[in-house]
């Protein structure tokens, strides 16, 4: 995969240098198409986000949970299947601090935005069903139970039929929120730290979504190197 481009840009190169008469990089079959997880993020436009939020009916039961849920997924980038296997174990109000079950077992404590406590503790007092289950979040209609992953994602699209936005899921809204950090000056690291990404190299994609920051990383192509 990656020994296509690389030969394809070397033969440029050598051409453009003089050292090769004719250009041969067209004759570099393309390959394969490159992977998904490779290919650039997409992520929901911020003021869709911010519609999708406001749309929320805060004065009823549904309108409280979704907006605790959505708040969560826009402020602190939580993956569909975190938000839904939240307990109420996992929140420690005295620390204001919050435990995300994650991928592949992983397990880590984030801080708690005043915000998105005052929302989850809104949705707790008023909202919340009277259940056994552990779940934070849990569904309006009997048997209350804590809500499904695919649940997460069709909760999002249905908030954003009611603002009138284009169609996105939680990973949607986890972009966004990557895309938002990087554009305020975030580093790699500090925005891979967020998302919880086990390797650098999935982080590396947001840097598509920045063609300055990009180039800076380029390096010149070296001139009078030693044969």
């Amino acid at each position: 995969m990656v020994t296509l481009p690389a030969l394809r840009s070397l033969l440029r190169f050598l051409h453009l240098a003089g050292r090769v008469a004719t250009g041969l990089a067209g004759a570099v079959p393309a390959g394969r198409g490159r992977p998904r997880n490779l290919a650039q993020p997409r992520a929901a436009g911020r003021e869709h986000v911010r519609a999708v939020l406001a749309g929320c009916d805060r004065g009823s039961v549904v309108g409280r949970r979704d907006y605790a849920i959505l708040l969560m997924l826009a402020r602190l980038a939580m993956r569909g299947s975190e938000v839904a296997r939240l307990e109420l174990a996992d929140i420690d109000w005295r620390a204001g601090e919050l435990t995300v079950h994650g991928k592949g077992g992983r397990v880590d404590v984030l801080p708690l935005p005043a915000d998105v406590g005052a929302a989850i503790a809104d949705y707790l007092l008023h909202a919340r069903p009277a259940t056994a289950a552990r779940n934070v979040f849990i569904t309006v209609k009997a048997p209350f139970t804590g809500l499904a992953t695919s649940s997460v994602t069709v909760l999002v699209g249905a908030a954003c039929g009611r603002a009138g936005v284009s169609r996105f899921g939680p990973h949607g809204m986890r972009h966004a929120t990557a895309c938002d950090l990087l554009a305020a000056g975030a580093s790699m690291e500090e925005i891979g730290q967020l998302l919880r990404h086990a390797q650098q190299r999935t982080t590396a994609i947001y840097a598509r979504l920045d063609q300055a920051r990009l180039a800076e990383l380029a390096r010149p192509c070296p001139q009078g190197a030693p044969r």
